[in-house]
């Protein structure tokens, strides 16, 4: 079997990055750009720090930020609509992943008008062209959607969330530049690089891991472990190493999947509109719990990269238990909660059943039954 690794065509990194926008804009000689960016990046001033650089160039745009944190069906289809209206021909993604995410399917539904239903592109879905050229600039390092061929979007009406999958929807530029995210607060700096985290021991343990992903992993392992506590604190060397690790996670993942622990945060946020990152890293030292005695030696790698000593010398049990232990003190010290309390014991059967037909689950490393996946959503009440 062929393993497949697919990435930006170009990316930047480090401070200052985002200078390098116009410089690509030019080089395809793009005319107008689609800017889609959440409300909040809008009215605090951050979307500027792009816009300023178009308009000192004199490079038209138009700003779309109907998004949602969990951005919907509606929130496409408006901004389908918008795209068509707007005479652009590139689009410029500039926040989390609910931005990029938006980015995808629009530019996905742009040029393949035959997934206008967007229910139609969970999954794999079929499509023949690449979206509409997107410029990825990630505002919060967790999500690496600025390099993955992924992207979530929520259905309202069914309360759940589905992922698609397509290797069309990369963005064939990511600026990822540390001062884009030196204004996010503590907790959502907090969350979303446990999701990196949980980006980089799932794809580290999937199924279908191999030697190149691995390599990604346990360096964005290592990474995040280093510098998530200082980026919390808000500190440029915490900041610049997350903006790396994150992205390095997304490398990997992207190629491989990932597994239970996605599956079932997807479910939490459709119910509970839990956050995304809040709700991975709640269930990461469970479902390293479930998945423990299916994983060989990996969480002994695990624990070096995360920086426990003397693992050398520690039993398979212990390390296992040592790798599980690190994650829980590395949420803890960043401020992530332990429970869910919005849980209901009459929700359990509808979440687990979601759980098991997310397209994150089949990558998990063990098999799981609803009643197992209820027991480890029931730890979390």
């Amino acid at each position: 079997m062929a393993n497949r690794i697919s990435l930006n065509g170009t990316s930047y990194h480090g401070a200052g990055a985002i200078n390098e926008i116009v410089n690509e804009v030019k080089g395809h000689g793009f005319k107008k750009a689609f800017i889609s960016s959440d409300p909040d990046l809008v009215k605090f001033g951050v979307t500027k720090k792009v816009t300023d650089l178009l308009d000192a160039a004199n490079l038209p745009y138009e700003v779309y930020s109907d998004i949602k944190p969990n951005p919907t069906i509606e929130n496409v289809k408006n901004g389908v609509e918008a795209f068509k209206a707007s005479g652009a021909d590139y689009i410029i993604a500039i926040g989390g992943g609910s931005s990029m995410d938006t980015s995808k399917a629009i530019g996905i539904i742009i040029t393949n008008p035959e997934f206008a239903d967007v229910r139609s592109l969970e999954g794999v879905a079929p499509t023949k062209n690449p979206c509409v050229p997107i410029i990825a600039v990630p505002t919060t390092a967790g999500t690496a959607a600025e390099v993955t061929i992924n992207y979530v979007i929520t259905d309202v009406e069914k309360q759940r969330k589905f992922v698609c999958v397509d290797t069309h929807d990369m963005p064939i530029v990511a600026v990822v530049d540390p001062e884009m995210m030196s204004t996010m607060p503590k907790g959502l700096t907090a969350a979303t690089g446990m999701d990196a985290l949980t980006h980089a021991i799932e794809g580290y343990t999937t199924k279908a891991a191999w030697e190149m992903t691995d390599m990604f992993h346990l360096e964005a392992i290592r990474l995040i472990s280093e510098n998530l506590r200082d980026a919390v604190a808000n500190t440029k060397e915490g900041r610049e190493g997350m903006a790396l690790g994150q992205y390095i996670a997304g490398m990997g993942f992207s190629n491989v999947g990932l597994g239970i622990d996605h599956s079932m945060a997807h479910t939490l946020s459709a119910h509970y509109d839990t956050p995304h990152g809040v709700a991975c890293a709640m269930l990461l030292p469970i479902s390293m719990e479930f998945n423990r005695e299916y994983t060989g030696d990996k969480y002994k790698n695990i624990a070096k990269a995360m920086g426990v000593e003397g693992v050398d010398n520690m039993s398979q049990d212990e390390y296992r238990q040592a790798a599980i232990d690190a994650v829980k003190k590395l949420s803890k010290d960043v401020g992530i909660p332990e429970k869910n309390e919005r849980i209901k014991e009459e929700d359990l059967d509808v979440l687990a059943t979601d759980a098991l037909n997310d397209a994150c689950y089949p990558g998990n490393p063990r098999e799981a039954t609803k009643e197992q996946v209820i027991e480890m959503f029931r730890q979390l009440m």
